[in-house]
């Protein structure tokens, strides 16, 4: 028997390994349109490869995953982050779990995957035949079994061959993307980091918390990344023209009134550029200060009027308003919103309900993750329930 995997990228390469040791007798030819394999693992991360999570920092999996949580509810009973985890060490490549949750190769280099999954594939006799586009079903008529792990379309066209074959494809979209805002006073404070703060979209239900980065486009860090990736479609819709929300503090309205209060009970004579709530940053508090009181910034705590206070308090806690004026790559994730219905799927083994015997797994299907490893968790797990699948496909 024989089966195709077209796309030779982290799924692809974990459904060929496992589909091996499941069935040893499988004949696995992996294709991939580029000459080089496991590109985009090369580079995540850093170079690392950010491979998984602990997930002990989601209380849902709908926070992981904006898109595909329900299903990944499901497919994760049978194989989870642990298994992963497991997988991996038990192939060789020791991880290390950071305090944030995400998981590494212990060696902090993403080659360390690469050549396990290149020694597996070979060591199991996986064919892998680079230069080689697929673009119709009707060049897989020699195989049992297709299974398509192409990954992330950036359009909708490069998924035509599989919407002809009556697959619903749900509109691709950039997600994890850093936002370019037009404010030359905030670019100026580029590279400084707020360590807890809470970023949102007025109106709206979409936000996040956690680090914030100022860049000298904009925003960027795991709060924007996050932000960006739950609100890939609304912000889509509106071509990324949209206003933002920072809460600085991470603090509630009355946390951050109460904190000022004490401040200027506390410490009245003492210059307010020189002592600054919450720990905040040098400059963004100067940068804040200005923003707030004008000319006045270069008084003390005593001299704020309650006209003053209120205005400074709603300026920590989210209250002004920046906006966004387009978005920017994020260098080290590539991840598109979209992809494979999932209504086209068969739930519990991802083959597709138009075709027999043809799955996907990856990137391909309507499933993505914030950053932080839980994309390449969609990989691996979609992966390994379709090599589950088919080396439990019925016989005829």
């Amino acid at each position: 028997m024989r089966t195709a995997i077209v796309g030779g990228g982290a799924a692809g390469f974990f459904l060929a390994v496992n589909l091996k040791e499941m069935m040893p007798e499988m004949d696995v030819i992996l294709f991939e349109r580029q000459q080089r394999v496991l590109t985009k693992v090369e580079i995540s991360g850093g170079g690392r490869c950010n491979c998984t999570n602990s997930f002990a920092y989601i209380r849902d999996l709908s926070e992981a995953y904006p898109r595909g949580h329900r299903l990944m509810k499901r497919l994760m009973k049978s194989f989870s982050q642990l298994d992963a985890y497991q997988w991996f060490e038990r192939h060789g490549v020791r991880l290390t779990i950071q305090d944030d949750g995400c998981v590494f190769p212990a060696s902090q280099d993403s080659h360390t995957i690469i050549n396990c999954f290149l020694h597996e594939a070979r060591h199991r006799g996986v064919e892998i035949r680079t230069g080689s586009r697929i673009s119709s079903f009707d060049e897989m008529q020699d195989f049992d079994f297709v299974t398509v792990t192409t990954g992330g379309s950036p359009r909708a066209d490069g998924l035509q061959w599989l919407a002809s074959l009556g697959h619903e494809i749900a509109e691709p979209v950039p997600s994890l993307f850093t936002f370019c805002i037009d404010d030359a006073d905030l670019q100026a404070l580029t590279g400084t980091v707020v360590s807890n703060a809470v970023a949102y979209i007025p109106g709206t239900k979409f936000r996040a918390e956690g680090p914030l980065l100022i860049t000298h486009w904009g925003m960027s860090g795991p709060a924007i990344l996050k932000l960006s990736s739950y609100a890939a479609r609304a912000l889509a819709e509106k071509q990324y023209l949209s206003p933002l929300a920072v809460n600085w503090t991470g603090r509630s309205e009355a946390e951050v009134q109460a904190e000022l209060d004490e401040i200027i009970v506390r410490h009245s004579s003492k210059q307010l550029q020189s002592f600054r709530p919450f720990s905040l940053p040098i400059r963004l508090w100067a940068y804040l200060l200005t923003k707030t009181l004008g000319g006045r910034a270069n008084g003390r705590w005593d001299s704020l009027n309650k006209k003053e206070k209120n205005r400074l308090v709603n300026l920590l806690s989210g209250g002004d308003l920046y906006q966004v004026a387009g978005r920017a790559a994020f260098k080290d994730e590539f991840v598109t919103c979209g992809g494979i219905s999932l209504t086209a799927v068969q739930p519990s083994t991802l083959e597709s309900r138009q075709v027999p015997r043809l799955f996907f797994a990856g990137e391909v299907l309507d499933i993505d993750g914030i950053t932080g490893g839980f994309n390449f968790q969609a990989a691996w797990t979609t992966a390994y329930t379709v090599a589950q699948s088919i080396a439990r496909y019925p016989k005829a």
